[in-house]
């Protein structure tokens, strides 16, 4: 196991498999055109579970495959078995915005993934149709109770925005309570792709705690359970667990141990730093499985990231890109990321 100079040891890795998406979220994608990643820079399924395997070897346990929308990548079965059958891997996950998933969870839960996250931010057709620019809402449900059926550990994904789906939260609980999931609520970020952020928009925890509490009574919070994990978890009075990521308003940077390879081997240590470590040419050029390990140590060991933090201390918080910039360099957009 390895820390950074915080003490944050590197434990969890989110991979994303494309940065291609097949909807257009107005807090991700909400533009007409993008820049996509060249083809011939996506890494090979080798060549993730290659770099998969030298993490492990420095102690991360928890792989989180997304993208883009991760079942856009053909064949994502068999990169779902070759990870599973990494001994070292403890966690297996898959965060996706639930479209396609009615057809492929039998095989993904065949292939060794354990844990599906989709993300569901309304229960209204015609609020999706705006939010994301598709007509598939039916399909995201069937893919939820695909999944359930399927035997998969569930959660499901809002992110919650003022005016837009904040009176939804107690009817998502109800949803993810009929479904046996648990629903987490995600403060609106102003990450890179998100060019329409604004203060105003983002509703907070306690906003949120106030809205559930006024429903269903004494809300208390689970203290148990892993610190490192985004989403602060909360119960209700009959046990209904649910989650919150404040990572707007109340940043948990200190704790964190997660970091981002993009589909070309890009590794971001924060989802909002400027610049990450390109793995892909040592990985194509020759490098030994010690060498990529060495690479990795000083890279994670040298990290100070506490993004969200700075973005918090800003007088005038704005989108962390414009759209130009944006368009300059993809990496810099959260499809591109895996957020």
């Amino acid at each position: 196991m390895i820390t950074d100079k915080l003490r944050r040891p590197l434990g969890s890795l989110r991979v994303s498999v494309t940065d291609r998406c097949n909807l257009r979220c107005r807090y991700c994608m909400p533009e007409q055109d993008y820049v996509w990643l060249p083809k011939q820079s996506i890494l090979t399924f080798e060549e993730i579970a290659r770099l998969v395997s030298v993490f492990t070897s420095w102690g991360v346990e928890k792989i989180r495959l997304t993208g883009g929308e991760p079942l856009l990548r053909h064949d994502l079965p068999t990169l779902t078995a070759m990870l599973a059958a990494n001994t070292a891997v403890r966690d297996l996950a898959l965060t996706t915005n639930g479209v396609l998933l009615a057809r492929h969870a039998a095989p993904l839960k065949q292939a060794g993934l354990g844990r599906v996250t989709v993300s569901l931010d309304t229960l209204r057709a015609d609020r999706m149709r705006e939010l994301a620019r598709t007509d598939r809402h039916a399909d995201v449900l069937e893919g939820i109770r695909t999944a359930r059926a399927a035997g998969f550990s569930l959660k499901l994904n809002t992110v919650v925005i003022r005016g837009v789906n904040d009176d939804e939260l107690g009817d998502l609980i109800e949803f993810a309570r009929k479904h046996k999931a648990e629903v987490r609520f995600i403060e609106y970020m102003d990450v890179g792709g998100a060019t329409a952020w604004s203060a105003e928009q983002v509703v907070s925890q306690r906003e949120m705690l106030e809205v559930l509490s006024a429903r269903y009574g004494a809300i208390t919070p689970v203290t148990a359970g892993d610190i490192s994990a985004p989403a602060e978890r909360f119960r209700l009075p009959d046990g209904t667990t649910f989650g919150i990521v404040a990572s707007t308003t109340a940043p948990f940077c200190r704790s964190c141990d997660r970091s981002r390879l993009t589909a070309d081997g890009t590794w971001f240590l924060c989802l909002y730093a400027a610049r990450g470590t390109d793995l892909r040419e040592p990985l194509r050029k020759g490098a030994t499985d010690a060498e990529l390990a060495d690479l990795i140590a000083a890279t994670w060991r040298g990290r100070t990231d506490r993004g969200a933090e700075e973005r918090l201390a800003l007088v005038n918080r704005a989108p962390l890109f414009p759209v130009e910039g944006l368009r300059a360099d993809p990496h810099r957009e959260m499809h591109t990321r895996g957020g």
